[in-house]
């Protein structure tokens, strides 16, 4: 192999049949190949070639130097370099041909020259390329057994040889003239290249070769894949679901876990703050839909998410976050259960002269009324299976046995928190207004609250409530709650002291609070109560678990109505977030159980109990003079900067500023209606005196004149109070849309 060198010419052969000479321009000994260059039609090429392959088209790389050759067969030899040579000035290929007699006999037998390697010297440097032997053409060589009119003209460039010449030339291994079997004629060099070329292939492919082929494998085997899982949708009839893939991966995950559900037989745990989450079955809308169930909860205190992902190349994907609570319901959980878990242990809290707050967040349509309020059967809402009864039926139970002997009064509110304003749901919804005494005590003036003596009155109280809550229709709900709803059993002893109050809260839909940038005044106005008093309500629960931290309770009308909840050593909370397990609601779940792990997180068991409490107040310090409530909502936003925007806190500021506005200019309209009445009054005493026959005419002139002046006072200070209102609402106007533009 010393003649395999690079820049050596070799021959080569081409995929199409074509041999032509090429440049070693490589050697690659691990594979058994060489690569190969040639110019052709005016550009460079190139190959990788079996070695194989190159030593079966050039055999004098690899042979040995032959002997002299005698003085006879260098005659020969030369005889027939001479016709080869000129053979190959017409033709670049010249091997032997079978040659077919004029009678119809067989082919005659190949023959198959040698020449010596100083002719295949000369033939490289005559033509630019290695040469080999080559066997001359049918029209240079005579027929064995006779000649035709082409064997003459070639026979004159060719000299004669004789028999003994020939036989002596045939024991050199110059000629082969083995006579084979007419139906079995001898291999020619073209057969043995190619079966040489296809033994190689055989053995190795080219890199590309083995790519395709790889693609082609797992080409094969998507689709067998693809097949079986069409296969699967029609035994499971979900051929049209096109979520059905993201279903497929979430059963093949239930199918790895362990359920260990919460029962009746597991104990209640104590927490001040407890935080816990109840999935919601799908109901009819979503099963006609073929909605996906993404929530799992496998166990008591578990809940997972199946977040569905696509990649770049569409490939489809499941993201399971796990989140873990004090409690955590599937959808085979019934009111009774949740309330044991959550609202019962809080009885004794205010028994005890202490304050409990239970609330129901989540999405509208996640299950908040159902759970808090009761059952529903169509439109009819059976009040007796909610949290609100079967609180108010232990609180009965409790007060005729174990508390009998302290003597105390059960009484009950029901008012709703509407776009942060108050209305009383037990009273005509009559508005109420929120103050403080001169204790800081927060009262809600008007409210009215009615003696209850057993549960079937607190059950008509929260049935009158619930038909007079504001809702609206929704793409999740046709009643959605677009309020928050609180039902408070108060406890008092005989001289009407407060002993002990429960709150149970059926917040408003979350996701209504991204309706910020509606284009509707109204809606804007809600979304942005409800962020503040959500925002407020986890700071409040913060401050609950951290002694001593500031309470941002002005912050929102909610927290302001139950900042007595929030303070104090006897207080419990409880908070239910509520799921929805549709695919379509996913990121609104998400949403959810994000914000009630971070109220787990801020509350006592997180990961801040047992820390020093800081004063938020002593490291936040607002430039001017702000008002309580504006302190608040500016400390809130400080504390949530990743969930409130600098647009946002402006439009949220705004918005509280309109709110105190619209308060003051509402208070000096009744006002302007009370002196109204004595202006009239006034009015009709001076002109009765103008019946009299001898009437003051100055002093009737004087008093009407003072009397104008002091409407006109009145009236001029009022105008100006209306348009600094009508300038609020401008800029509100243009904020929101500041708030649409960084969202888009």
């Amino acid at each position: 192999m010393d003649g395999l060198k690079i820049g050596v010419n070799v021959d080569i052969q081409r995929t199409d049949g074509r041999i032509h000479s090429a440049v070693i321009s490589g050697i690659n000994t691990d594979t058994s190949s060489v690569t190969v260059e040639w110019f052709e039609r005016g550009e460079t090429k190139g190959k990788e070639i079996e070695l194989e392959a190159i030593v079966s088209l050039n055999p004098d790389v690899c042979s040995e130097p032959p002997t002299p050759p005698t003085t006879r067969e260098s005659k020969i030899s030369k005889s027939s370099d001479s016709v080869r040579i000129q053979k190959n000035k017409k033709s670049r290929i010249s091997y032997a041909r079978p040659l077919s007699e004029q009678n119809g006999e067989q082919d005659s037998q190949q023959t198959i020259m040698q020449p010596p390697p100083s002719a295949r010297a000369s033939t490289r440097g005559k033509k630019g390329r290695p040469s080999y032997a080559r066997a001359p053409s049918s029209q240079s060589l005579p027929a064995q057994n006779g000649s035709t009119p082409g064997d003459a003209s070639v026979g004159q460039n060719s000299p004669p040889t004789s028999d003994k010449q020939r036989g002596r030339g045939q024991q050199n291994g110059h000629t082969a003239d083995a006579m084979l079997p007419s139906s079995a004629p001898a291999a020619g060099p073209v057969q043995a290249v190619s079966k040489a070329n296809a033994a190689a292939a055989a053995r190795r492919k080219s890199n590309v070769v083995t790519e395709i082929e790889r693609l082609q494998k797992n080409r094969e085997e998507r689709r067998a894949r693809q097949a079986e899982l069409l296969q699967q949708k029609v035994d499971t009839g979900d051929v049209n679901n096109p979520n059905w893939a993201f279903m497929q991966m979430i059963r093949e995950f239930r199918s790895n876990l362990e359920y260990n559900p919460l029962t009746l037989s597991d104990p209640i745990e104590d927490h001040q703050i407890s935080v816990c989450v109840r999935k919601r079955p799908l109901n009819k809308r979503e099963l006609s839909k073929k909605d996906v169930d993404v929530i799992t909860a496998p166990n008591k205190d578990h809940v997972i998410l199946h977040e569905p992902k696509t990649k770049v190349d569409l490939t489809k994907y499941l993201e399971n976050q796990n989140f873990r609570f004090d409690y955590s319901f599937d959808d085979h959980s019934t009111n009774e259960i949740v309330y044991r878990y959550t609202a019962k242990p809080l009885i004794n809290t205010i028994f005890d002269g202490g304050m409990a707050t239970c609330f129901a967040y989540g999405q509208t349509g996640s299950g908040k009324t159902h759970t808090m309020g009761g059952d529903f059967s169509g439109k009819t809402q059976d009040c007796a299976k909610g949290v609100y009864a079967l609180a108010a039926k232990d609180v009965f139970k409790l007060l005729s046995a174990k508390y009998k002997k302290m003597d105390l009064h059960v009484g009950a509110s029901f008012f709703e928190i509407y776009s942060g304003k108050v209305f009383d749901l037990l009273n005509n919804k009559t508005k109420l207004r929120v103050l403080e005494d001169g204790k800081q005590t927060v009262q809600v003036v008007g409210l009215q609250e009615v003696n209850v003596h057993n549960v079937d009155d607190v059950l008509k109280l929260i049935a009158h409530g619930n038909n007079v809550r504001t809702s609206g229709q929704t793409s999740a709900n046709q009643h959605s709650s677009r309020s928050h709803a609180v039902f408070q059993i108060i406890l008092r002893k005989k001289n009407k002291k407060l002993h002990g109050k429960f709150s149970l809260i059926d917040l408003a839909g979350n996701e209504r609070g991204a309706d910020t940038s509606s284009s509707n005044r109204q809606t804007r106005m809600e979304g942005a109560e409800i962020n503040k008093s959500l925002l407020a309500l986890k700071e409040c629960i913060r401050a609950l678990g951290r002694k001593g931290a500031h309470l941002p309770f002005r912050a929102s009308k909610l927290t302001q109505v139950l900042r007595d909840s929030f303070i104090g050593d006897n207080t419990r909370t409880c908070m239910i977030a509520m799921i929805s397990p549709g695919l379509s609601s996913c990121e609104h779940t998400l949403n959810t159980l994000r914000y009630a792990n971070r109220v787990k997180e801020l509350g006592p068991g997180g990961s801040v109990e047992g820390k020093v409490a800081i004063r938020e107040e002593d490291n936040f310090s607002p430039t001017g003079a702000l008002s309580p409530q504006s302190s608040d909502l500016a400390l809130l936003c400080t504390q949530n900067e990743e969930e409130v925007s600098a647009e946002l806190y402006t439009f949220h500021e705004a918005v509280s500023h309109l709110q105190e506005i619209e308060e003051e200019v509402v208070d000096e309209h009744r006002n302007l209606i009370a002196a109204s009445r004595h202006w009239l009054e006034d009015d009709e005493q001076l002109i009765s005196l103008t019946d009299e026959v001898d009437y003051d005419v100055e002093a009737y002139a004087q008093q009407l004149q003072d009397l104008c002046k002091g409407k006109m006072v009145a009236l001029q200070k009022f105008e100006a109070r209306l348009a600094s209102f009508r300038t609020q609402l401008t800029e509100e106007e243009a904020m929101s849309k500041n708030i649409k533009r960084s969202y888009k």
